[in-house]
């Protein structure tokens, strides 16, 4: 049991750190967007291909302003919000529950009871 909780705590990890790298990602793709950049240009290609999909479903539904995209900005937020409130929420479920299992295989003796 305790290697699934381990495990749950891994896979949070892991996922909290692919999140964290796609923040970056959406970052690097928003400061890029103010020069001219080459699109032929491997590093833009490889950003612009990790980031497309999910622009193009937020773009489908938030309206430009003007010349103004918001959709990098709401696509931070929601990765930020997902990083804080479900990866925070399996690690703290996770911990509860081990605690809770480990205190369970603690047996006192009736001494100390």
């Amino acid at each position: 049991m305790i290697f699934v909780y381990n495990a749950l705590l891994g896979l949070a990890q892991i996922l909290s750190g692919l999140i964290s790298i796609f923040i970056i990602l959406f970052i690097v793709r928003a400061v890029i967007s103010w020069f001219s950049p080459d699109p032929y240009n491997p590093l833009v290609r490889f950003i612009n291909s990790c980031t497309d999909p999910i622009l193009v479903k937020i773009r489908s539904k938030v309206p430009t302003i003007g010349m103004l995209d918001f959709s990098v900005i709401i696509v931070i937020l929601l990765l930020y919000f997902i990083q804080t409130a479900l990866i925070q929420s399996m690690v703290e479920y996770t911990t509860m529950s081990k605690n809770k299992y480990l205190g369970q295989m603690i047996v006192l003796p009736d001494v100390l009871k």
